[in-house]
């Protein structure tokens, strides 16, 4: 039986990468997207299959009628990691351009309300 390159996801769907890092602004990333899948914004997909090059996550990727990427921190780990895949157009939110710095944000709420809403902002437009 060979494996074939099949989307997953049946309709074309937002897709939410988001930061799962170790720092206070990983932790609100990743807080926000689940938020924001909760809410019906997007469906947070799984990062590690795109750097993995995982065929059906590619696959669905490809096929998304929208994708967002919330990085975290200005190392972009969400953006480099969907361009080195080969993918371009997608949203990108950085926490720091909504005045969260690394090592200096609290996980709070506030914080990962104040993130998806700006997420889903852009999955909107």
């Amino acid at each position: 039986m060979s494996e074939k390159s099949v989307c997953a996801c049946g309709a074309a769907p937002k897709l939410i990468f988001a930061c799962s890092g170790a720092a206070d602004v990983g932790a609100i990333a990743d807080q926000a997207a689940r938020k924001m899948t909760r809410d019906g914004a997007g469906k947070m997909f799984c990062l590690a299959g795109i750097g993995g090059r995982v065929p059906g996550i590619m696959a669905t990727t490809a096929a998304a009628a929208k994708v967002l990427a919330i990085d975290g921190c200005p190392l972009n780990c969400v953006k480099n990691t969907l361009e080195q895949a080969g993918f371009s157009h997608f949203e990108h939110l950085q926490l720091a351009d909504l005045g969260m710095e690394k090592g200096k944000t609290p996980v709070a709420a506030e914080m990962i309300e104040k993130t998806a809403a700006a997420g889903a902002a852009r999955l909107a437009k």
